[in-house]
Protein backbone atom coordinates (compact mmCIF):
# COMPACT_ATOMS: atom_id res chain seq x y z
CA UNK A 1 0.00 0.00 0.00
CA UNK A 2 1.66 3.20 -0.76
CA UNK A 3 2.17 5.86 2.04
CA UNK A 4 -0.47 9.16 1.53
CA UNK A 5 0.28 12.41 2.94
CA UNK A 6 -0.48 13.48 6.25
CA UNK A 7 -2.81 16.29 6.81
CA UNK A 8 -1.29 19.52 8.61
CA UNK A 9 -3.78 21.61 8.51
CA UNK A 10 -7.83 22.45 8.09
CA UNK A 11 -9.64 24.88 5.71
CA UNK A 12 -13.33 25.58 7.13
CA UNK A 13 -15.78 27.19 5.77
CA UNK A 14 -19.61 28.11 6.81
CA UNK A 15 -22.46 29.68 6.20
CA UNK A 16 -25.18 32.23 7.70
CA UNK A 17 -28.13 30.70 8.22
CA UNK A 18 -30.70 30.69 4.88
CA UNK A 19 -27.32 32.06 2.60
CA UNK A 20 -26.48 28.40 1.54
CA UNK A 21 -29.18 26.21 1.92
CA UNK A 22 -28.84 22.31 1.61
CA UNK A 23 -30.46 22.34 -1.84
CA UNK A 24 -28.43 25.10 -2.84
CA UNK A 25 -28.20 24.49 -6.85
CA UNK A 26 -24.24 24.87 -6.22
CA UNK A 27 -24.19 21.68 -4.17
CA UNK A 28 -23.74 21.95 -0.26
CA UNK A 29 -22.36 20.57 2.77
CA UNK A 30 -25.58 19.33 4.08
CA UNK A 31 -26.86 16.00 4.07
CA UNK A 32 -30.83 16.22 4.64
CA UNK A 33 -33.06 18.88 4.30
CA UNK A 34 -35.36 19.91 7.50
CA UNK A 35 -37.66 22.05 5.99
CA UNK A 36 -40.50 19.74 3.65
CA UNK A 37 -41.39 23.31 1.75
CA UNK A 38 -37.64 24.03 0.75
CA UNK A 39 -37.69 20.36 -0.47
CA UNK A 40 -39.93 21.06 -3.26
CA UNK A 41 -37.17 24.05 -5.11
CA UNK A 42 -35.07 20.98 -5.93
CA UNK A 43 -33.13 17.84 -4.45
CA UNK A 44 -30.11 17.85 -1.99
CA UNK A 45 -26.57 17.56 -3.46
CA UNK A 46 -24.27 17.25 -0.98
CA UNK A 47 -20.66 18.70 -1.89
CA UNK A 48 -20.03 20.86 -4.48
CA UNK A 49 -21.41 19.83 -8.10
CA UNK A 50 -19.10 19.74 -10.95
CA UNK A 51 -20.92 21.92 -13.42
CA UNK A 52 -21.46 24.93 -11.31
CA UNK A 53 -24.93 27.22 -11.92
CA UNK A 54 -24.83 30.79 -13.40
CA UNK A 55 -25.36 33.64 -11.23
CA UNK A 56 -29.00 34.23 -12.51
CA UNK A 57 -30.07 30.30 -11.82
CA UNK A 58 -28.90 30.95 -7.67
CA UNK A 59 -30.61 34.00 -7.94
CA UNK A 60 -34.20 32.77 -8.81
CA UNK A 61 -32.99 30.40 -6.44
CA UNK A 62 -32.72 32.43 -3.31
CA UNK A 63 -35.73 34.28 -4.44
CA UNK A 64 -38.07 31.72 -4.37
CA UNK A 65 -36.90 30.14 -1.05
CA UNK A 66 -35.61 32.98 1.10
CA UNK A 67 -39.86 33.95 1.87
CA UNK A 68 -40.07 30.27 2.83
CA UNK A 69 -37.75 30.64 5.59
CA UNK A 70 -38.87 30.18 9.08
CA UNK A 71 -36.51 33.26 10.16
CA UNK A 72 -35.50 36.07 8.33
CA UNK A 73 -32.02 36.38 6.65
CA UNK A 74 -29.81 38.87 8.68
CA UNK A 75 -25.79 39.85 7.09
CA UNK A 76 -23.37 40.10 9.80
CA UNK A 77 -22.19 44.32 10.08
CA UNK A 78 -19.46 45.26 11.57
CA UNK A 79 -20.68 45.00 15.44
CA UNK A 80 -21.71 41.08 14.51
CA UNK A 81 -17.82 40.61 13.05
CA UNK A 82 -16.60 41.55 16.11
CA UNK A 83 -18.64 39.64 18.30
CA UNK A 84 -17.66 36.73 15.89
CA UNK A 85 -14.13 37.06 15.99
CA UNK A 86 -14.12 37.67 19.86
CA UNK A 87 -16.15 34.22 20.09
CA UNK A 88 -13.32 32.85 17.93
CA UNK A 89 -10.21 33.85 20.57
CA UNK A 90 -12.01 32.42 22.52
CA UNK A 91 -12.45 28.80 21.60
CA UNK A 92 -8.62 29.04 20.20
CA UNK A 93 -7.40 30.17 23.55
CA UNK A 94 -9.66 27.49 25.66
CA UNK A 95 -8.56 24.29 23.01
CA UNK A 96 -5.23 25.61 22.16
CA UNK A 97 -5.79 26.04 18.60
CA UNK A 98 -3.34 27.47 16.27
CA UNK A 99 -4.78 29.76 13.49
CA UNK A 100 -3.23 30.79 10.49
CA UNK A 101 -5.91 32.66 8.98
CA UNK A 102 -9.45 33.95 9.31
CA UNK A 103 -11.95 36.14 7.59
CA UNK A 104 -15.51 37.12 8.88
CA UNK A 105 -17.58 38.13 6.03
CA UNK A 106 -21.37 39.25 6.00
CA UNK A 107 -22.79 36.09 5.34
CA UNK A 108 -19.72 33.12 6.12
CA UNK A 109 -16.49 32.26 8.07
CA UNK A 110 -13.30 30.65 6.27
CA UNK A 111 -10.66 29.91 8.53
CA UNK A 112 -7.27 27.92 8.97
CA UNK A 113 -6.38 25.92 11.62
CA UNK A 114 -3.17 23.57 12.46
CA UNK A 115 -4.40 19.76 12.81
CA UNK A 116 -5.28 18.97 16.14
CA UNK A 117 -6.60 16.58 18.99
CA UNK A 118 -9.66 17.50 17.99
CA UNK A 119 -11.57 16.56 14.43
CA UNK A 120 -11.80 19.40 11.78
CA UNK A 121 -15.77 18.84 12.57
CA UNK A 122 -15.38 19.26 16.23
CA UNK A 123 -13.41 22.46 15.98
CA UNK A 124 -15.62 24.08 13.90
CA UNK A 125 -19.07 23.14 16.12
CA UNK A 126 -16.94 24.30 18.46
CA UNK A 127 -16.39 27.72 17.08
CA UNK A 128 -20.28 28.14 15.28
CA UNK A 129 -21.85 27.48 18.97
CA UNK A 130 -19.94 29.85 21.27
CA UNK A 131 -19.92 32.38 17.83
CA UNK A 132 -23.93 31.68 18.10
CA UNK A 133 -23.85 32.55 21.59
CA UNK A 134 -21.87 35.99 21.67
CA UNK A 135 -24.18 37.06 18.78
CA UNK A 136 -27.30 36.36 20.43
CA UNK A 137 -25.93 38.76 23.32
CA UNK A 138 -26.89 41.63 20.26
CA UNK A 139 -30.38 43.31 20.21
CA UNK A 140 -30.74 41.62 15.89
CA UNK A 141 -30.14 38.33 17.27
CA UNK A 142 -33.27 36.46 18.91
CA UNK A 143 -32.37 33.79 21.52
CA UNK A 144 -34.72 31.70 18.91
CA UNK A 145 -32.67 33.07 15.69
CA UNK A 146 -30.22 30.38 13.83
CA UNK A 147 -27.28 31.90 13.22
CA UNK A 148 -25.38 29.01 11.35
CA UNK A 149 -26.51 26.73 8.27
CA UNK A 150 -26.04 23.22 9.29
CA UNK A 151 -22.75 21.78 8.17
CA UNK A 152 -19.84 23.63 6.39
CA UNK A 153 -17.17 22.80 4.45
CA UNK A 154 -13.96 20.97 5.66
CA UNK A 155 -10.10 21.14 3.87
CA UNK A 156 -7.93 19.18 4.02
CA UNK A 157 -4.47 20.23 3.70
CA UNK A 158 -1.25 18.14 3.53
CA UNK A 159 1.72 20.40 2.12
CA UNK A 160 3.01 23.91 2.96
CA UNK A 161 2.48 25.24 -0.72
CA UNK A 162 -1.41 24.83 0.37
CA UNK A 163 -1.22 26.10 3.42
CA UNK A 164 0.19 29.27 2.16
CA UNK A 165 -2.14 29.24 -0.99
CA UNK A 166 -4.93 28.97 1.43
CA UNK A 167 -3.55 31.60 3.64
CA UNK A 168 -3.66 33.96 0.84
CA UNK A 169 -6.69 32.97 -0.83
CA UNK A 170 -9.00 33.52 2.91
CA UNK A 171 -7.18 37.08 3.12
CA UNK A 172 -8.25 38.32 -0.21
CA UNK A 173 -11.54 37.25 0.57
CA UNK A 174 -12.92 40.70 1.69
CA UNK A 175 -11.63 42.37 -1.80
CA UNK A 176 -14.77 41.75 -3.71
CA UNK A 177 -16.81 43.34 -1.00
CA UNK A 178 -14.44 46.59 -0.98
CA UNK A 179 -13.99 45.77 3.10
CA UNK A 180 -10.26 46.03 4.55
CA UNK A 181 -8.39 43.29 4.99
CA UNK A 182 -8.86 41.59 8.65
CA UNK A 183 -6.25 41.15 11.08
CA UNK A 184 -6.86 39.14 14.49
CA UNK A 185 -4.51 38.74 17.27
CA UNK A 186 -5.24 35.25 17.61
CA UNK A 187 -4.10 34.99 13.93
CA UNK A 188 -0.56 33.45 13.91
CA UNK A 189 2.30 33.94 11.29
CA UNK A 190 2.79 30.52 9.05
CA UNK A 191 6.67 29.41 9.31
CA UNK A 192 6.46 26.71 6.83
CA UNK A 193 5.43 24.00 9.93
CA UNK A 194 6.17 21.31 9.80
CA UNK A 195 8.83 21.84 6.94
CA UNK A 196 9.82 24.63 8.97
CA UNK A 197 14.28 25.40 9.52
CA UNK A 198 15.44 22.59 11.49
CA UNK A 199 12.83 20.05 11.05
CA UNK A 200 13.50 16.56 10.76
CA UNK A 201 14.04 14.90 7.16
CA UNK A 202 13.28 11.75 8.71
CA UNK A 203 10.08 12.88 10.38
CA UNK A 204 7.02 10.44 10.09
CA UNK A 205 5.90 13.62 8.08
CA UNK A 206 8.75 13.98 5.66
CA UNK A 207 9.01 10.50 4.87
CA UNK A 208 5.16 10.55 3.54
CA UNK A 209 6.10 14.02 1.21
CA UNK A 210 9.33 12.10 -0.22
CA UNK A 211 6.71 8.89 -1.00
CA UNK A 212 4.51 10.84 -3.09
CA UNK A 213 7.27 12.96 -4.34
CA UNK A 214 6.38 16.45 -2.77
CA UNK A 215 9.27 16.85 -0.34
CA UNK A 216 10.88 19.22 0.45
Amino acid sequence: MSQQPIVIAHHLIWTAYGTWLPNDPRGSGSLEIRNDVLAELGELHHGRKIVQPTGREIREFYAKAIPLLQHPVLKFDDKARSSIGNAIANVIQQEKLTCWACVIMPDHVHILIRKHKLLAEEMMESIKKETAVQLRMLPAWSTDHPVWGGGGWKVFLDHPDDVRRTIGYIERNPDPYHLPRQLYPFVQTYHNWPLHLGHSPNSPYAKALKAVGRYP
